[in-house]
C-alpha cells in the first residue's frame, strides 16, 4: 500500500511548480518543544565574578548541602563565582539519558563568564517539574579587558556562554500524538487557499474525505492508530509537495534603516508622479582683517557666508493601469529616488489610493 502511495506522490510532485513540503509549510499539532529555565552558580573565574548578594546567599547554601556553615553575618567574598540564568529548548520526543544544548546569562555584574564551569543546575518546566539537568564547561565567544587607567575593550558579549550537550534529560513531555483516529497540520502562515490545496492534494492522494481543512490554519487528516503505521503514515504526508497560495500585497518600510521590501503582487492604478528636490548649502569662509600700519587697531576676524541654491530638474513618470513591481522599481530609479524619497513617493501613492498594497511601517 505505502509503495502505491510512494509512486503516486512522484507522479503529484512532477506536476507542480514552486510547491513546498508541507513539512516546511506547516507543523503537526502537538509536536513541539518547550522551554526550559534554571538557576545556578558559576565557579573557577578568575577574578570576573559578580558581586551580588544573591550569589553570597546561593553560595552559603550550596555549601551548606555539603555539611559546611558559613558563620552568619560573613561574607565570602569570593570573585570566582557568578549566578546565572540557564535556558534550553526541549525537542518534542526527546527521551530520558538524552542531552541537549544550553544557555547561560549572568544576572548579575559578573565581568565575564570565560573559563567557567556550570555547577550541577536542575532546568525546570512552566509545570514546575524537573526535566532536565545541567552542568559542564562553558563555552564563551566574548573578550572583555581592562587596564588600570580605566580603558577597556570588549568583543562580543563575555557575560554569555552556551554549553553543547550540557544537559541530561531526566523526563519526558507527555504527549497525545498516538491518540485518536485523526492528525493536525497546522500551517506557519494563516492563509484559505493554501489550507484547501492541502486538504486537496492529500485527498488525491488518498481519496476523498481522508483531509478536510478545518480554517485557514488547520488541516485535519485520518490516520491509523498503530504507531509504526502512524510514523510511515505521517512520513508520507510530510513530504507531500503543495503549493501555497500567494501572498497577501503588502510593502514593508523600515523607517529607521531605510529598507524597502515590495511584493510581488503589489499594483498601482493610473497614477503621475513628480520627483524633484531642492538643494540649499551654506559654508563659513571667515577672513582676518588687519589694522593698517601705526594704527594702534586690533587684529579682526570678519564672518563671511556663502549660501548657494541649486533646485535639481524635476521628473515626471506616469504609472500604467496594473503596473507591475519592476516596473515600479525601474520608474523610481530612472529618476535616482532615494530610500526617503522612495517612502514618500509610496505613502503618497497610498493616500491617493493609487496603491494596491497594504503599507505596513515598522
Amino acid at each position: 500500500m505505502f509503495v502505491r502511495i510512494l509512486m503516486a506522490v512522484a507522479l503529484l510532485w512532477s506536476g507542480l511548480v514552486q510547491a513546498e513540503r508541507l513539512k516546511d509549510i506547516s507543523n503537526v499539532d502537538g509536536v513541539r518543544t518547550n522551554q526550559l529555565i534554571g538557576y545556578g552558580l558559576i565557579v573557577g573565574l578568575s577574578g570576573t565574578g559578580d558581586k551580588a548578594p544573591f550569589t553570597n546567599q546561593t553560595f552559603a547554601n550550596m555549601m551548606n548541602q555539603f555539611g559546611i556553615t558559613l558563620p552568619a553575618g560573613v561574607d565570602p567574598k569570593s570573585k570566582n563565582i557568578a549566578a546565572v540564568t540557564v535556558h534550553a529548548e526541549l525537542p518534542p520526543f526527546v527521551k530520558p539519558g538524552q542531552r541537549i544544548d544550553i544557555t547561560v546569562s549572568s544576572i548579575g555584574n559578573a565581568a565575564s563568564l570565560r573559563g567557567g564551569t556550570l555547577l550541577m543546575t536542575p532546568l525546570r518546566g512552566a509545570d514546575g517539574n524537573t526535566y532536565a539537568v545541567a552542568q559542564g564547561s562553558l563555552v564563551v565567544g566574548g573578550l572583555g579587558a581592562e587596564g588600570a587607567d580605566g580603558s577597556r575593550i570588549q568583543v562580543n558579549v563575555p557575560s554569555v556562554g552556551r554549553i553543547p550537550n550540557g544537559a541530561i534529560i531526566e523526563r519526558a513531555v507527555a504527549h497525545n500524538f498516538y491518540g485518536g483516529d485523526s492528525i493536525t497540520f497546522n500551517l506557519h502562515r494563516a492563509d484559505f487557499t493554501s489550507a484547501k490545496r492541502v486538504a486537496e492534494r492529500i485527498n488525491d492522494l488518498l481519496g476523498d474525505q481522508v483531509a478536510q481543512a478545518i480554517d485557514a490554519v488547520s488541516v485535519r487528516v485520518r490516520a491509523p492508530r498503530d504507531p509504526s503505521q502512524r510514523v510511515s503514515y505521517l512520513s508520507v504526508l510530510e513530504n507531500l509537495e503543495v503549493q501555497p497560495g500567494e501572498e497577501a500585497a503588502k510593502i514593508i518600510i523600515n523607517s529607521r534603516t531605510g529598507t524597502i521590501v515590495i511584493g510581488q503582487n503589489v499594483r498601482v492604478s493610473p497614477a503621475a508622479v513628480t520627483h524633484g528636490s531642492l538643494t540649499v548649502t551654506i559654508t563659513e569662509a571667515p577672513q582676518v582683517v588687519q589694522p593698517e600700519p601705526l594704527a594702534n587697531g586690533e587684529t579682526a576676524v570678519q564672518p563671511v557666508s556663502n549660501i548657494d541654491v541649486r533646485r535639481d530638474d524635476s521628473t515626471m513618470f506616469k504609472f500604467a493601469p496594473g503596473i507591475t513591481l519592476d516596473e515600479i522599481v525601474r520608474a523610481v530609479n530612472q529618476v535616482g529616488a532615494a530610500p526617503g524619497d522612495l517612502m514618500a513617493i509610496l505613502e503618497a501613492l497610498k493616500q491617493a489610493g493609487a496603491l494596491k498594497a497594504d503599507l505596513v511601517v515598522i
